[in-house]
């Protein structure tokens, strides 16, 4: 897989073998960071379920301040963290193995931009978006985009409403944030 486009652009990013990691397909990456904009540039921005990491990678192309790049396989994490040494970002970047959840208690915020993209299996991840938003982990003002197969149930965090829903083929994205922040 390849970075596309930023500082990085044309950087590829190895893809683990033998697990079932789903990368975000490129046009939807690039719908993403068009829909995104200059939203990316100084963000802090939180990466759950990083799998290949290719979107946190993507958003320090784009000039992200910082990403944080939740991935609960160690080896996978392992991963993302010698590749952000080998594209010389890991000033940038931090990477921490551990499942969404108990991240979501730990992780040092305030995160400007979160992307969620669990396992198409998985049940929505509202319990670390509203673990996030309980401990002040979100900044004013920030965005959740919540990655998942059309039909799969939505984010249920108190406050979080979606303000725009953007489907490309087996791949919806919805962007959301909270009324009161």
């Amino acid at each position: 897989m390849r970075v596309s486009g930023g500082e990085l652009r044309s950087r590829e990013i190895h893809v683990p073998r033998g697990r079932s990691i789903r990368p975000t397909p490129g046009r939807v990456r690039e719908a993403l960071f068009s829909i995104l904009g200059e939203r990316v540039r100084g963000a802090r921005v939180l990466d759950l379920f990083a799998g290949t990491g290719l979107i946190g990678f993507e958003a320090l192309s784009r000039g992200a301040a910082h990403v944080t790049f939740v991935e609960s396989h160690a080896p996978t994490a392992a991963r993302i963290r010698a590749a952000a040494a080998l594209l010389g970002v890991e000033d940038r970047a931090t990477v921490v193995s551990a499942r969404a959840e108990r991240a979501a208690g730990a992780v040092a915020g305030p995160f400007d931009i979160v992307y969620a993209d669990p396992p198409y299996a998985d049940a929505p991840p509202s319990g670390a978006i509203g673990a996030l938003r309980e401990r002040g982990a979100l900044a004013p003002g920030s965005l959740v985009v919540y990655e998942h197969r059309p039909g799969t149930p939505e984010l249920a965090v108190d406050g979080l409403a979606v303000h725009r829903r953007s489907r490309y083929g087996d791949v919806a994205l919805d962007f959301a944030g909270f009324a009161d922040a």
